[in-house]
């Protein structure tokens, strides 16, 4: 899950470093295992319409996490902040956190659409179903991602979804990832620091957010600025392991006043809330515009306070809690997208009247043998022939873990990690002898303008590709 980064760490003992080395003899997979599907030889083709088509599935299938002992390696860490802890490769998938959060941006339609509306409302509404399809992607992954190194980087050039993206893990404790992307059309910035506070519970694992997410639509002049909901994975030690995103996310727009409220609700007892989001947005005097509600899962519908307020009203006094699938009609009307919207079985009450402002996308057919990973996500480490030649020798596309895990070498990848930390703190306890501090190369500490707190800005020049003076971490 997004919230395991930081469990990697360069202050650990390496004592769980044996469970590393015990991983491949559990495992069930040739090494040499090209990709199952068939679709495609992994490298990127071009369409004849010249677009590049990425890559369908990963080179080898996940492994097996079955006989794996989670008690084992967690029993140890009840109460205790979770970064600190070196955790064995099995619980990992083969990419970093930097690539995860770079997952933001699969929804990006929904910014180019906040661009492109005149009323300021149409455009909250747009980004709320932005913030919320930023987390959707976590659904069901149940491998964490590979703890960025110090100084390790990414970056991600997207021309068929019109923007640019790069990444930095400015700090290692704590665990702090900063990122900045822009449309190629100058039409919108998007960047944000992420700091996540982990906390293992016994049963579950749970990830309190840290750091501001900003949003700025340049030709409208404003800037929206939010936080991601807490974060929980359950039965961790036995039984089917399953997420719940909970708490208040509060969406400012900073030039109108306006604020929309979601509300992530918990679970409850008998599970009848469970991934359900509901909220409201209001203007600057308070005054509810709309109603939002649906589920993070799965979509996010709209519709005016007052027939929201009558159709509850109506519904307690009926007593009945009918599950309905909007009809075609209705879906098809919203908008020109329609077409590209995957049918997915809704389990939202739908409250008729309602636009429809997000859907999740249907994930590959074989996904769960890609360790859940949406068709966006399965891209992000695709290392494209010449394009070492061009990356930044930081980048997570050249990290040799993350790399044989994709392969399926998972004894290969269990060993370079352990060498990468170990390389990790050795650096460290060099500078820390000649008393040398550590430098960021494309962000920077600074102050949110919008927010006035501690964020870490992009500092440029990365396009430029001048990657003389990077470390070397790899």
């Amino acid at each position: 899950y997004v919230f395991y980064t930081g469990f990697d760490s360069d202050n650990s003992s390496g004592d769980f470093s044996e469970a590393n080395h015990k991983v491949a003899e559990m495992l069930d997979l040739d090494p040499h295992q090209s990709n199952r599907t068939g679709e495609h030889n992994g490298e990127t083709e071009i369409q004849a319409n010249g677009i590049k088509r990425h890559r369908t599935s990963l080179p080898a299938p996940m492994f097996s996490r079955s006989d794996f002992s989670v008690w084992s390696i967690l029993k140890k860490c009840i109460g205790l902040e979770l970064s600190k802890i070196t955790m064995p490769i099995v619980f990992n998938e083969p990419l970093s956190f930097l690539q995860r959060i770079t997952e933001y941006m699969e929804h990006i339609y929904l910014i180019n659409k906040a661009c492109s509306h005149a009323d300021p409302l149409e455009r909250m509404q747009a980004v709320a179903a932005f913030a919320v399809s930023a987390v959707a992607s976590q659904w069901e992954r149940t491998g964490k991602p590979f703890n960025p190194l110090l100084g390790e980087t990414y970056e991600l050039t997207r021309e068929d979804l019109g923007f640019r993206f790069i990444s930095e893990q400015v700090s290692h404790h704590p665990p702090i990832s900063a990122f900045y992307s822009e449309g190629l059309n100058k039409d919108f910035v998007f960047h944000g620091s992420i700091y996540p506070k982990l906390k293992f519970w016994g049963k579950s694992i749970e990830a309190e957010p840290r750091g501001t997410i900003t949003l700025e639509l340049l030709k409208h002049n404003e800037a929206y600025t939010w936080t991601n909901p807490t974060c929980c994975v359950h039965n961790v030690i036995i039984g089917k392991l399953w997420l719940e995103q909970y708490g208040t996310v509060e969406i400012v727009n900073h030039s109108t006043g306006d604020k929309c409220v979601l509300n992530f609700k918990p679970c409850g007892l008998f599970g009848k809330e469970l991934h359900r989001v509901e909220g409201y947005i209001q203007d600057k005097n308070r005054k509810k515009l709309c109603v939002i509600y649906g589920k993070w899962t799965e979509c996010l519908w709209c519709t005016d306070p007052t027939t929201y307020e009558t159709y509850k009203k109506n519904d307690k006094r009926s007593g009945e809690q009918k599950k309905l699938k909007p009809s075609e009609d209705v879906i098809k009307s919203e908008n020109d997208e329609a077409d590209d919207m995957p049918e997915v079985q809704d389990t939202v009450q739908f409250i008729p009247g309602s636009k429809l402002l997000w859907r999740i996308n249907c994930r590959p057919p074989n996904s769960s043998q890609m360790y859940n990973f949406t068709s966006f996500a399965v891209s992000l480490n695709e290392l494209e022939k010449g394009m070492e030649a061009i990356l930044a020798p930081t980048d997570c596309r050249l990290r040799p873990d993350i790399r044989n895990m994709e392969n399926g070498n998972m004894d290969v990848a269990s060993k370079e990690k352990e060498r990468l930390e170990e390389k990790q703190r050795a650096a460290r306890k060099e500078r820390a002898k000649d008393e040398v501090e550590w430098h960021t190369r494309w962000f920077h500490q600074g102050t949110n303008p919008y927010t006035g707190t501690s964020d870490w800005l992009y500092s440029g020049g990365y396009f430029d590709r001048n990657f003389s003076d990077c470390p070397d971490i790899y």
